[in-house]
């Protein structure tokens, strides 16, 4: 069953519609969720428990939720994510009360780390495939990168979300910056054949080299 028909179904009532529509998305906001918490909340913030926590609050107010297309309901529970990365990291700062203020800003970086997903890793000029006309290529990506191998993916996601450069990349693998390189052009080459789309992501991380 398509996005769309579960999302038509769940807006009928269907309470096990929208646990699997949810539960497609898992893997596409822990990215998203994972890239938020760095620093001093990385290691005392499970990414994990934040989407468990974003998915009870996106139960509760789905009957609130007015969008029918995937875009609408993807910028729906990414700020339902924002409110629950909020939420967390007040809990472990010991911070009372609402920060609308903190709430906007992590919304709009949770927004700009979905559109990293797909710019880091797209061919420039490259066109989306038919399936991506279809679906967002930020969740296509995240699917794809949950099928991939633990270390294809780490690296993928320390260089084109997280945005750390071969040296940092290579400290927080355990691994040294020349194996951590050519590991690094060995996941893609993975990825884009995840992908099926060989030509158009062809060119996937050229010049982003640090």
């Amino acid at each position: 069953m398509t996005a769309l028909s579960l999302l038509q179904n769940a807006k009928q009532g269907s309470r096990s519609s929208l646990g699997r529509l949810l539960d497609a998305y898992g893997g596409y906001l822990t990215l998203l969720a994972r890239a938020q918490i760095g620093g001093h909340l990385r290691g005392k913030v499970d990414p994990g428990d934040v989407v468990q926590e974003t998915f009870l609050e996106a139960h509760r107010q789905f009957p609130q939720f007015r969008g029918e297309s995937e875009p609408e309901l993807l910028g729906w529970l990414r700020r339902i994510l924002a409110g629950q990365l909020a939420l967390a990291a007040r809990r472990f700062l010991g911070t009372k009360g609402r920060d609308a203020r903190l709430e906007r800003e992590l919304a709009v970086r949770v927004d700009q780390s979905s559109q990293a997903l797909e710019r880091g890793l797209r061919a420039p000029g490259s066109s989306p495939s038919h399936a991506a006309a279809r679906r967002e290529q930020s969740v296509l990506l995240s699917q794809a990168l949950e099928r991939l191998p633990v270390d294809y993916r780490e690296v993928i996601i320390l260089r084109h979300l997280e945005n750390l450069p071969f040296a940092e990349t290579a400290s927080r693998m355990g691994r040294s910056e020349d194996s951590v390189q050519k590991l690094w052009v060995r996941a893609l080459a993975r990825l884009r054949r995840e992908l099926g789309e060989a030509e158009e992501w062809g060119g996937a991380g050229r010049g982003q080299a640090r």
